[in-house]
């Protein structure tokens, strides 16, 4: 018999995004060219369908651009910090404007859930706009001193799991504090950068200010070597982070690197079970697991591992896998072939080193790249699965027995940037989160979000803050 609650679709339109058949680079001002006529094709990672032409930027194209955000910056460094503002307020309303068209470009150029971008990406975005907008004429108060000036230009390289988010990161602080940009977004999802640049034409901004130009590794690394970049901001892989402060050392760039992680979300045995399990799930499988900040070691105490893993289960038994624009979906697409292959490949040799699968059932989609929500058990430290970053949605399962093995497991890792403590005893959350190496600790939660809060990590997961008046340091000379 059917049941009279069976599931019926709820897609999101389409027609509220129009997406041109190509896009040039935008160099002061201006969609252009690229010099050498180069293109790539953007594709949407749920159907393999080619969404647009994009232009890409060559060493000819940094130069041209570097060039103009040189040229713009006497004029807009010199513009007091309430006109600054006055430019920030006006892109952050724009962007709630256009939040819908934006949110469903998000979805189809990255693969993520209708419901991530629209409520959680598109109004994070504005946010961090309106925030740094209301910093730009306090600088004087932000305790780096009287008048701290600006740096230059800032040469600034965005991943592709939050692509609108984390343009919105880099430029709001960049533009607040009086600095140039050239912006390098991700291969995969160039589209919501450049809808970006429509929209600081839109607002006003003056020409050279903010350039956007898309392209693959090579266009980051001439923007990284250029030599009138001040300053250079960079969100992805721990590698090409390596690589970039190799590429930078010797020189008076200033530098910021916010790379991957391995956070371990830490349950006790007095835990409320179901608040917890939701907290899990939103810590590793939001956005299909494509966060740095991803809870993807489970540390659970040993007594309550079975009950826990029991209500785990049957949650990940109830989430929806498909169609990214149906508002009822849980769990997206892959962004890309290639981080299908690497999620594949350790999933694999997490089987072939021992730890013991479970997969929810779920039908997967014929077309586009898919992953089903997976978790591992009888992990143990030693396993690549519990120590390298699979930026997928595959959950390590460890346990513990007391509180201090607890950290040094959680501190057991390369990486610094995130963890979690799930316990209903206060002195409990404050003793552990002193002791963990990450940049962020939730209590009783997961991947919460502020631009009023500071990010960052330790270790292999980088250095450097971005969010809150921490934020501003990195643009400013102090």
């Amino acid at each position: 018999m059917t049941s009279p609650f069976e599931y019926a679709p709820a897609p999101e339109s389409r027609a509220v995004v129009d997406i041109a058949p190509n896009y040039g680079l935008f160099i002061d001002g201006e969609f252009t060219d690229a010099a050498d006529g180069k293109v790539f094709k953007t594709v949407s990672p749920s159907t393999e369908e080619v969404l647009s032409e994009i232009a890409q930027a060559g060493e000819a194209d940094v130069d041209r651009a570097v060039k103009a955000a040189r040229r713009a910056f006497e004029k807009w460094s010199a513009l007091p910090g309430s006109e600054r503002a006055k430019y920030l307020f006006r892109i952050a309303r724009i962007i709630q404007e256009r939040s819908r068209e934006l949110a469903v470009l998000e979805t189809l150029d990255n693969g993520k859930p209708i419901k991530e971008t629209r409520d959680a990406d598109l109004p994070l975005v504005a946010a961090h706009f309106f925030y740094y907008a209301g910093w730009a004429d306090k600088l004087d108060h932000a305790g780096y001193g009287a008048d701290p000036r600006p740096l230059g230009v800032a040469g600034q390289v965005i991943p592709w799991n939050f692509p609108l988010l984390m343009l919105a990161w880099k430029i709001a602080p960049a533009l607040a504090t009086g600095n140039t940009v050239v912006l390098k977004p991700a291969e995969t999802t160039p589209l919501s950068a450049l809808f970006f640049a429509d929209i600081c034409r839109q607002a006003g901004l003056p020409k050279g200010v903010v350039n956007i130009l898309p392209g693959y590794g090579d266009t980051g690394a001439a923007l990284v070597a250029h030599p009138d970049v001040n300053k250079v901001a960079f969100t992805g892989s721990t590698a090409v982070g390596k690589q970039i402060a190799r590429t930078v050392a010797g020189t008076d760039k200033k530098v910021t690197l916010e790379l991957g992680g391995k956070g371990a979300n830490i349950v006790f045995d007095d835990a409320p079970i179901d608040q917890a399990v939701e907290g899990i799930v939103n810590g590793i499988f939001f956005n299909q697991g494509q966060v740095c900040c991803a809870g993807s070691r489970l540390l659970v105490q040993e007594s309550i591992q079975d009950e826990l893993l029991d209500s785990l289960k049957r949650r990940l038994s109830t989430l929806r896998l498909g169609d990214p624009l149906d508002k009822n979906t849980d769990i997206g697409a892959i962004n890309s072939e290639e981080q299908l292959s690497r999620i594949t490949s350790l999933v694999e040799r997490g089987e072939a080193e021992g730890a013991e699968r479970w997969t929810a059932a779920c039908d997967l989609p014929e077309a586009g790249y898919w992953f089903a929500p997976t978790l591992f058990t009888n992990v143990t430290q030693a396993h690549t699965i519990a120590r390298d970053e699979v930026f997928g949605p595959v959950l390590s399962v460890l346990t513990f027995r007391t509180p201090d093995e607890a950290v040094a497991k959680a501190n057991n890792s390369q990486y610094g940037l995130s963890a979690g403590i799930w316990t209903e005893k206060g002195s409990r959350i404050l003793a552990v989160a002193n002791k963990l190496r990450a940049g962020v600790v939730w209590a009783n939660t997961f991947n919460k979000f502020d631009p009023t809060s500071p990010f960052g990590g330790y270790k292999e997961s980088g250095f450097g803050r971005e969010g809150g008046r921490h934020g501003l340091e990195a643009y400013l000379d102090v």
